[in-house]
């Protein structure tokens, strides 16, 4: 499959970033053509894939991990309200695309979770004391409660309280209106709008080559894992949304931009049941505190799931490291990852992270026992036989240059961009999937600035929010939630 004409969108990955770029273009550029390469026989199956996250549909409603306590104490709640903000446009554009059958029922993809929070011991109730005065009057997190007392907690989430120590201080946060979202039917949806509107997605093909042409068009190499046929496109805008596999591709385009960045892979697994007595005891995303030197990613959660239309509980993460960037890649993309321009920064990354490493190696040889004492501060009555233990995706971390330090490790999403606009590429995890649809449009802005001025009326036509700051105005920020709760049918 060789294409003389140039492709106008080539989008490398088949997860939720891809597949909300191409959703986005298909609605803002109908006569653009797009074309999807996803290495595997099917789209959704890395970190998009339900079972390899947690969907939570991070609002930072329950991610304590995005109000750390300051030394003296306080908590700032600006990267919380941010966070949310960014959902919100997420999910304005779901309910836009709902409304205009772009996507299905919402329950195929969105469900109502209420997000909790948990902690123990007076120092950790005093810092979440804060946490709720911080946000409690906050535009986007109306009807937050707090409380201490086990059996009003009891009421919220009875796993929790069930046979806990009467002694041990407690206290939690929740928030009924939270959701739990199925991110590979989600993307496997907006890839099937993307296929209606004229776009292709291609399973099984590997982009092995990138590079310039003179004439600016940029020249991909495949592979058809298929009977290994090669071919080639050439595409106008190449947007690099490989996960932990971006890392590289971008590495090979040779753009200058990516010079100095590197990539720290973290590995983790999950507890999961499906036994419906216990499910039914827990309809919650419950979120604590992180270990002492744990990435934020690696907060412990117990997590209502529903996937296909069937609830699940999931517990976890228990991380660890592998040097592999992708679950189905192999051992040597570490290594491989390697250059001159960011040798620097990998090794200041170590230096300064050692706890973090010490960490993950202690989680890496953790046995059943230790994790089940993980998941039973969480839930008392937990029983090992109850649960089994599967494996989540991988998360490849941002390491960066840093002119204090020579090096950083950014827990976030960095948007990389070629000088001209013609490639984009996104690095890191967490919150991710959650604000795929301001990412995109941040893309989207950096790599098309002359056609942003014609598109901005459809883009505020699917998000009311654009441009603007909900949290700035409590009545409008009402009327959006309420909004797209009706829509999506979840609370408001």
């Amino acid at each position: 499959m060789n294409s003389e004409t140039p492709v106008d969108v080539v989008l490398i990955g088949g997860g939720i970033m891809s597949a909300t770029l191409g959703a986005l273009i298909k609605q803002l550029q109908p006569d653009w053509t797009v074309r999807a390469y996803e290495r595997l026989g099917e789209v959704a199956q890395e970190s998009s894939n339900p079972w390899n996250n947690a969907g939570t549909g991070h609002a930072a409603l329950c991610e304590l991990n995005y109000m750390p306590a300051a030394p003296d104490g306080s908590v700032d709640a600006s990267k919380a309200v941010s966070i949310n903000e960014q959902f919100q446009i997420s999910r304005q554009l779901w309910a836009h695309l709902v409304e205009t059958g772009a996507l299905p029922e919402p329950h195929n993809f969105i469900n109502v979770a209420p997000h909790m929070t948990f902690v123990r011991g007076q120092s950790n109730i005093d810092y979440l004391q804060k946490r709720f005065d911080a946000l409690k009057d906050q535009p986007l997190f109306q009807g937050m409660e707090f409380s201490t007392d086990a059996e009003e907690i009891g009421e919220w989430t009875p796993l929790i309280t069930k046979k806990r120590n009467p002694k041990q201080k407690i206290a939690a946060t929740r928030i009924e209106a939270g959701t739990d979202v199925d991110f590979g039917a989600l993307t496997r949806y907006l890839f099937d709008d993307v296929v209606k509107g004229g776009g292709e997605v291609h399973v099984n093909h590997q982009v092995t080559g990138i590079k310039r042409q003179k004439d600016g068009l940029w020249k991909l190499k495949l592979k058809h894992l298929v009977g290994n046929t090669p071919s080639q496109v050439t595409a106008r805008f190449v947007f690099v949304g490989a996960g932990g596999g971006a890392l590289a591709l971008l590495q090979q385009s040779g753009i200058p931009e990516i010079r100095g960045f590197g990539g720290f892979p973290i590995s983790g697994q999950f507890l999961r049941t499906t036994n419906p007595k216990i499910v039914a005891q827990h309809q919650a995303k419950v979120y604590g505190k992180a270990a002492v030197g744990a990435p934020p990613m690696s907060v412990p959660h117990l997590d209502t799931r529903v996937v296909n239309g069937e609830s699940a509980l999931l517990f976890g993460p228990y991380a660890g490291f592998t040097p592999k960037f992708l679950k189905t890649s192999t051992w040597f993309d570490l290594p491989f990852s390697i250059r001159w321009h960011n040798i620097g920064p990998m090794l200041a990354v170590a230096w300064h992270n050692f706890d973090l490493v010490k960490y993950l190696a202690g989680e890496l040889t953790a046995g059943r026992q230790k994790k089940l004492k993980a998941l039973q501060e969480f839930m008392p009555t937990a029983k090992m036989e109850d649960w089994e233990l599967i494996t989540a995706g991988q998360r490849v971390q941002v390491m960066k240059k840093d002119a204090k330090k020579g090096g950083v490790l950014q827990f976030g999403t960095e948007v990389i961009t070629g000088a001209d606009g013609s490639i984009a590429g996104l690095l890191g995890a967490s919150p991710g999937a959650s604000t795929a649809a301001p990412i995109m449009l941040d893309v989207l802005a950096r790599c098309f600035p002359a056609q942003m001025k014609g598109w901005e009326p459809k883009i505020r036509e699917m998000i009311p929010s654009y441009g603007t700051k909900l949290s700035d105005n409590p009545e409008v920020a009402a009327a959006s939630l309420a909004a797209t709760a009706k829509v999506l049918n979840i609370p408001a």
